[in-house]
C-alpha cells in the first residue's frame, strides 16, 4: 500500500533556500509546494557563499529534518584548484567538486535506513556518483530533477567564449560534462524536464529514459502588483539576474551595445536599471548617467513593480528563464528573444514580446513604452497565464504525480521479483 504522505529524501549540491540565485530558485519552489502534503529531509552540501545556520533555519520551516555538510571544494580559492584537477582527468569539473567523503558517508547511512518512500536528487547530484544505484532492487525510486541540459549550455558557452585558452578549456569541459550527465540520466528512474524541448533532447540521447515535464514557475502570490505599490515609471527599463552567469553576461552586453543606443536615442528620458549580483569589468564599464547597475536587492518584487518595461536579451541558454516567469507574474510586459522564451507556452504579443535583432528589439521596448495601454494588455495576459500554468503548485503536482507513478512500477516489479524468487525457492525443494 503507497501511503498518500510520502517520505522524500531530497539530496541537493547547494542549499535551496533562502533563494538567492538562479539555480536555487526551482528546488526551493518545488520543495516548499510540496512540503504541504509530504514529508522532506534534505542533505545539502554548502560552500563558503552560503551561510549555514540562515540555509537551515530556512528550509526548517518546511522540511523535517536539513543535514547541511561542508564542501572543502567550495572553500575561497579551492575552485581554482578543482578545474585544475579535472583538466588532466577523465572525470568532469561536477565530479570532482562534489567528491566530498562526508557527504558519501552520510549518504551511506541515511539512504540505506529503508525510511524513504522516494530519493530526489537535485543535479549535478548523481545516482552513479553516489553509489545509490548500488542500493538494491527493493530501494526507493531515484528521482533526478534538472534546470535544463547542462552539457548543450555548456556547449553554447564554449562557442561564444573568444579568450583561446578559456574556450579550450571549456570545449573539454563540456564534453565531459555530456558524459556525466548522459550516465546520471541512465542511472535515474526517472527524470524531471523543465521543458518540451529538453524532454525531447533527453529521449534523444537515452531512449528509455523515463521522463515527466516539471516547468519552472514562480511563486505567484509573492510575485504580484499590491494595491500599494505606486504606478510603474513609464521611463524605466530592467533586467535581472546573476550577472557573473555567461549567459546574463553575453545577453546584457548585446543589450547594451547594440539596442540600448537605439532606444535611448528616440526616447533620452528613458533609464535602464540592472538588478544583480557579482557584475563583471565589461558590464560595469558601460554603467553610466541613464544605465544603473544595482547589485543583489533583498525585494526583488518591489523593483519589478516599479518598472515599465522588462527585457530578456539572451542569446545562451537551457531550459526556461526564471526571469521571464516572474516577470510574467508580476504582470510586467516582457520583451525577450527567441531563445530566452523558449520552453514556455507563450503566445507571442499576446503574452510577450519576441525580438532577435537590435532593431526590432529597440522598437519593441521604445512601443510598450509609447502605448502604456498595450503593456497593461500584454502584462495582464502573462499575469492569467501564470496563474492558470505556472504556479509552483502546480509545478509540485506533476513532480508529486511523477513520484507515485514510479513507486508503483518499483513496487510491481519488486512483487515481481519476489514471486520469481518464491517459485524458484519452492521448485527447488520439490527436486
Amino acid at each position: 500500500m503507497i501511503p498518500e504522505r510520502l517520505r522524500v529524501l531530497v539530496i541537493s549540491p547547494r542549499p535551496f533556500s533562502p533563494p538567492r540565485i538562479g539555480g536555487q530558485v526551482r528546488p526551493h519552489g518545488l520543495m516548499r509546494a510540496l512540503a504541504q502534503r509530504h514529508d522532506l529531509t534534505v542533505i545539502s552540501l554548502f560552500d563558503d557563499v552560503y551561510d549555514p545556520d540562515e540555509c537551515r533555519a530556512a528550509m526548517a520551516e518546511y522540511c523535517d529534518d536539513v543535514i547541511l555538510i561542508p564542501n572543502p571544494n567550495g572553500r575561497k580559492g579551492a575552485r581554482r584548484r578543482v578545474q585544475l584537477r579535472s583538466v588532466f582527468s577523465n572525470r568532469s569539473f561536477d565530479q570532482h567538486w562534489l567528491s566530498v567523503p562526508e557527504l558519501q558517508k552520510t549518504l551511506d547511512r541515511v539512504v540505506l535506513s529503508g525510511l524513504f518512500d522516494v530519493v530526489h536528487l537535485e543535479f549535478p547530484i548523481s545516482p552513479c556518483l553516489l553509489r545509490l544505484h548500488a542500493a538494491g532492487p527493493l530501494s526507493p525510486p531515484i528521482v533526478l530533477n534538472t534546470a535544463g541540459i547542462e552539457n548543450d549550455l555548456g556547449r553554447q558557452i564554449a562557442a561564444n567564449d573568444r579568450n583561446p585558452a578559456r574556450r579550450l578549456y571549456r570545449e573539454i569541459a563540456w564534453r565531459k560534462l555530456r558524459r556525466y550527465e548522459r550516465a546520471a540520466f541512465r542511472a535515474s528512474d526517472g527524470i524531471c524536464a523543465c521543458s518540451r524541448a529538453d524532454q525531447r533532447r533527453m529521449l534523444a540521447d537515452i531512449p528509455a529514459a523515463r521522463t515527466a515535464l516539471v516547468p519552472n514557475a514562480a511563486d505567484v502570490d509573492h510575485f504580484r502588483r499590491l494595491p500599494s505599490d505606486q504606478p510603474p515609471d513609464s521611463h524605466a527599463v530592467v533586467f535581472f539576474g546573476l550577472l557573473s552567469f555567461p549567459p546574463n553576461i553575453d545577453g546584457l552586453l548585446f543589450f547594451l551595445r547594440d539596442v540600448w543606443p537605439r532606444i535611448a536615442a528616440q526616447r533620452p528620458d528613458t533609464h535602464f536599471k540592472i538588478i544583480g549580483r557579482d557584475p563583471p569589468p565589461a558590464i560595469l564599464k558601460l554603467a553610466g548617467a541613464r544605465v544603473e547597475i544595482t547589485g543583489f536587492v533583498d525585494d526583488l518584487r518591489e523593483e519589478l513593480s516599479r518598472a515599465a518595461v522588462l527585457v530578456a536579451p539572451l542569446r545562451l541558454g537551457a531550459g526556461t528563464r526564471l526571469k521571464i516567469l516572474e516577470g510574467m507574474a508580476m504582470g510586467l510586459p516582457i520583451v525577450s528573444t527567441t531563445l530566452g522564451a523558449e520552453g514556455i507556452d507563450v503566445t507571442p504579443n499576446r503574452d510577450i514580446v519576441i525580438a532577435d535583432d537590435p532593431t526590432t528589439f529597440a522598437a519593441s521596448v521604445v512601443r510598450l513604452l509609447d502605448e502604456p495601454a498595450l503593456a497593461t494588455s500584454l502584462g495582464c495576459s502573462a499575469r492569467q497565464l501564470m496563474v492558470e500554468r505556472y504556479s509552483w503548485r502546480a509545478a509540485a503536482k506533476q513532480l508529486e504525480d511523477f513520484y507515485f507513478e514510479l513507486i508503483r512500477t518499483r513496487r510491481g516489479r519488486n512483487a515481481e521479483a519476489l514471486e520469481r524468487s518464491g517459485s524458484e525457492s519452492r521448485s527447488h525443494l520439490v527436486t
